[in-house]
């Protein structure tokens, strides 16, 4: 197999080559295809970006093939280069990534930072499909457009209004467990994105929706935008160092002014003139 070069890094690149190799040995048939989604997929990526990826599998994995697995990622994980430390990604079933009917059901998931797969509907969303059916890298096997039904503007647009709300909810009724540094500007960005994605209908990064809301939103709110951007280093520390009072508090009210700023019309989500 040759080397990746999927990635302006070569150290990441050696890492996924390492991921697909080991995968396809371990799966032998039954592997179909590896990917990058999310913002090595979108674009603006940077060096303390996830690696998102996906492997499409035959079927549903056997018991045999988790054991397998999981020994490699945990080989991976105590590999030198950093990278190996910053994957995340699910394994989806063949039949079951075509459809959006299937949205929600459990995979076998790597968390960013962990070393072991658990059962997760992490990636089992429309905003992952919609990813990688339209920017996804291939590392191997066939173009994913291939393996995904076509995603409606509409149902994007649904669901990521409905993520706005119910994410929304959780985060303003309990918000102590959200109260550091890492979640404080992860919660800022998420949202300037999904107002981004939900008012052009196309999954986008982070940072295009940081840009679009300082040029969209109220400018009382660009200096915390600005400031989250502080927080993406190191997530395995900003998670454990509490958030600035004075930045929390204000995330909880950005919050409050998204969700208020919504509307429904014509049968989908826009946003009012803002």
């Amino acid at each position: 197999m040759p080397k990746l070069a999927s990635t302006p890094y070569p150290d990441l690149n050696q890492v996924l080559h390492e991921l697909v190799s080991s995968v396809r040995g371990i799966l032998g048939e039954d592997f179909v295809g590896a990917y990058l989604q999310g913002s090595f997929a979108i674009g603006d990526f940077d060096a303390h970006s996830d690696v998102d990826f996906i492997i499409v599998t035959a079927d549903d994995l056997r018991a045999v093939q988790v054991d397998a697995l999981q020994s490699m990622h945990k080989r991976i994980y105590r590999s030198a280069c950093a990278w190996a430390q910053h994957l995340e990604g699910s394994y989806f079933p063949r039949a079951l990534l075509r459809s959006l009917a299937h949205a929600g059901k459990e995979l076998w998931y790597l968390d960013h930072g962990a070393d072991t797969l658990v059962r997760s509907g992490h990636c089992n969303t429309i905003i992952v499909r919609w990813a990688l059916r339209q920017k996804g890298v291939v590392l191997a096997g066939p173009p994913p457009h291939t393996l995904i039904d076509p995603i409606p503007v509409a149902a994007l647009r649904r669901y990521i209004r409905d993520d706005m709300r119910d994410w929304g909810q959780t985060i303003l009724s309990t918000p102590d467990q959200f109260n550091n540094r890492f979640y404080q500007g992860f919660i800022v960005l998420s949202y300037c994105r999904m107002l981004h994605d939900l008012h052009t209908g196309a999954n986008g990064s982070k940072r295009a929706g940081a840009e679009w809301a300082k040029a969209h939103l109220d400018p009382g709110w660009a200096g915390l935008i600005d400031r989250a951007w502080d927080c993406r280093p190191d997530p395995a520390t900003s998670v454990r160092t509490p958030a600035d009072p004075a930045d929390f508090a204000h995330t909880l009210a950005f919050v409050q002014y998204v969700l208020q700023k919504s509307i429904l019309d014509i049968g989908y989500w826009v946003l009012v003139d803002w």
